[in-house]
């Protein structure tokens, strides 16, 4: 992992409370997919992604109350997952290559069964080359909005089918549909799967505020 603490880094800069940009050389000179996942074995405390330009994001942990967030939205989630089979889901701690070159890790996320069996054994025990199907960002204290309305945005373009974006702070939910304008619920009390996720209904008591 020299490659990140050597003269490689060209520039750190931290655009928002809680965000630190680390800017390398030319990726496939400093930081390999393997060095990446190393770096983030190395650093669990720290929520770490990676741009498709090579810029190396690291965000403040979540604090406790986000975290409690978290855990309502991801076994909520995981209890429908686990009953309907047709899928897999992932927590906060998954991190995927998308088809960009960007390395992300959803708060929450799921692929169908047959495109996550498709992807060689091996590459699912680091980060794996796939978008998942469905994603959701709970944006957190830290977190500023552009930047996770673009992750979002990219999630797309890389092959999502579904994306929700929750926001705790303006107590407003947007919803993500490939080539459809972005959907933004005030305060809604439960957001529908849709035919992606039959009969998933997620209750925001506890997670949007």
């Amino acid at each position: 992992m020299s490659a990140i603490l050597t003269p490689s880094i060209k520039r750190a800069v931290s655009p928002e409370p809680g965000v630190l940009v680390i800017r390398l050389g030319p990726l496939k000179e400093h930081l390999t997919d393997v060095e990446f996942f190393k770096f983030c074995q190395l650093n669990r405390d720290l929520r770490i992604e990676m741009t498709s330009d090579g810029e190396v994001i690291i965000m403040s942990p979540v604090g406790s109350e986000g975290g409690h967030r978290n855990f309502k939205l991801t076994t909520r989630f995981g209890a429908w997952a686990e009953a309907d089979g047709t899928g897999v889901g992932f927590d906060s701690s998954t991190g995927f290559k998308l088809p960009n070159g960007a390395k992300r890790s959803p708060d929450l996320s799921w692929i169908r069964r047959g495109r996550w069996e498709a992807v060689p054994k091996k590459q699912r025990k680091q980060l794996a080359a796939i978008c998942p199907d469905f994603v959701v960002e709970l944006r957190a204290e830290t977190d500023p909005l552009e930047m996770l309305q673009e992750k979002m945005k990219e999630y797309l373009r890389s092959g999502a089918q579904l994306g929700w974006l929750i926001d705790p702070l303006e107590k407003k939910l947007h919803i993500y549909r490939p080539k459809a304008t972005v959907e933004t619920l005030d305060r809604p009390r439960s957001v529908s799967g849709e035919l992606l996720l039959k009969g998933f209904v997620l209750a925001l008591s506890g997670i949007l505020g």
